[in-house]
């Protein structure tokens, strides 16, 4: 019988250019998927429905691919700590192979299991997948981890690249006694959304798994990259990749996504071009930055990064929150942005940077508030992306420039200059005048006519506020 090769995924719901399931199928043709729904992170309160429903997308093409290999992806539900081990026993794997993880808890219980497999003799292997380059292999020249983003870009971009890696083929499956013998760890099919206790109706903002990313990759790169610099900031424009979600669950490879860029940028006859991809490879590399500050940093997923915010005064209203979360603020840039991600689990990144400024300096609501709120939400969430844009944010992160405040009306004057993505999300508000919707200086008689609130707080009060609790946090701490 031919030792079995067991590849637990997690964040790499694909079967090409998969680092550690193509190390598996060169050491071995019998290479199994396994999934496991695991409640510590599904029974978590900041799940978003949306997420789930890609999740749950993406695994059914996965499924699909294991079979068109030759092979399987098995779905259990429970501890990993417990499921895994026990179907790695019950198969007599010589081995189970995994990509790591940058998150606090996915170190954790890798590390952990390590140990239960080493107790019952099962080898374990691990690679990075996630990234174009491990957290270990950019550093300083004194060896420590960056904590600005410009010297770790310029690192980050000068070190060579990997190649996108080969997808399985001619893999071999479990036999019909070793099926059988699987069910009683628990195997099942894979369980609907309802059946997991969500409910999403909504159309997601990219069909799932790995064909729609290739898809919407190679969309983005024969159009929307080479005007990427110019448009990302207007969220009434498609002139993002909206190509997030797949690069949380991995349905698409970095190292496919990477060629893609470098192939458009080697074609680019003009320098604008070159520059507006190379814009787009730099938002590659933030997400790596966030990432590599999760692994070095942990600690950000409970607290801020910088001292100042240890015990930052927030105001931390609760009305004024839920006006938030549930866009009635009276500023029409962040309701309609906050409708936005509320309705269709996505929100433009620009939008995204306006609400959290507006959050944390306006309501001086803790950063940590929205940032709960948006995982809640979101379909890309992901602790380190999500994490390092609200710290970002609140200027509580690594930010060399620690003290930015986003004007709602300044903001929709420069972006949403036509105040279409307003009138797309506040349809209520459609017929006013675009200088009053970008402006916010609705009158309290339209605002009343519309069913639309009175702004919450005054900009600049608000503002000076914030800027006075901040002087005294830089006081206290010794500048």
């Amino acid at each position: 019988m031919t030792d079995l090769i067991l590849f637990w995924h997690r964040r790499d719901l694909r079967t090409v250019d998969n680092v550690g399931l193509d190390a598996a199928r060169q050491r071995n043709p019998k290479v199994v998927g396994v999934f496991c729904l695991d409640p510590n992170i599904l029974q978590r309160d900041d799940v978003a429905p949306a997420r789930v429903a890609y999740m749950l997308g993406s695994l059914q093409e996965l499924q699909e691919s294991y079979a068109q290999a030759g092979s399987q992806l098995l779905i259990l539900q429970g501890d990993p700590l417990d499921k895994i081990p026990a179907l790695a026993q019950t198969l007599n794997a010589q081995a189970v192979y995994l990509n790591r993880d940058v998150e606090p808890y996915g170190r954790q219980r890798d590390r952990s299991m390590k140990e239960a497999l080493r107790q019952v003799g099962i080898e374990i292997q691990g690679f990075w997948d996630q990234l174009m380059h491990a957290p270990q292999q950019v550093m300083t020249g004194a060896g420590q981890p960056y904590t600005v983003y410009t010297p770790f870009w310029r690192n980050w971009r000068s070190q060579p690249k990997a190649k996108p890696v080969a997808g399985l083929q001619n893999a071999e499956g479990l036999s019909e006694s070793e099926k059988t013998a699987a069910t009683q760890v628990g195997l099942m099919p894979l369980p609907s959304l309802s059946e997991l206790g969500f409910s999403w109706e909504a159309e997601l903002p990219i069909d799932p798994g790995t064909t729609a990313a290739q898809a919407r990759l190679e969309e983005f790169c024969d159009r929307a990259i080479e005007s990427y610099d110019e448009q990302r900031n207007f969220p009434a424009t498609d002139g993002t990749s909206r190509m997030s979600a797949a690069l949380k669950f991995g349905a698409i490879g970095i190292r496919t996504v990477w060629a893609a860029t470098e192939m458009v940028y080697d074609n680019s006859r003009s320098d604008e071009t070159r520059k507006n991809v190379q814009t787009w490879q730099q938002e590659l590399a933030w997400r790596e930055f966030y990432q590599h500050a999760m692994f070095f940093f942990p600690e950000l997923a409970e607290g801020p990064y910088r001292s100042q915010f240890q015990q930052f005064p927030w105001v931390n209203r609760e009305d004024q929150f839920q006006a938030w979360c549930e866009g009635r603020t009276g500023y029409p840039i962040v309701d309609a942005a906050m409708r936005q991600m509320n309705t269709i689990g996505w929100m433009h990144n620009r939008c995204r940077m306006i609400v959290a400024s507006f959050l944390t300096k306006d309501l001086i609501v803790d950063w940590r508030w929205g940032e709960k709120y948006f995982m809640q939400k979101l379909v890309d969430g992901d602790l380190s992306a999500n994490n390092g844009g609200w710290q970002w944010s609140a200027s509580s992160g690594m930010d060399p420039k620690p003290l930015r405040i986003f004007n709602p009306a300044s903001q929709a004057q420069k972006f949403d200059p036509d105040a279409e993505y307003i009138r797309e999300w506040l349809p209520e508000l459609r017929h006013l005048d675009t200088e009053d919707l970008i402006s916010g200086k609705i009158s309290s008689s339209d605002r009343s006519a519309c069913g639309y609130p009175e702004p919450i707080v005054d900009h600049k009060h608000q503002q000076n506020l914030f800027k006075a609790l901040y002087a005294e946090r830089q006081k206290a701490k010794g500048g």
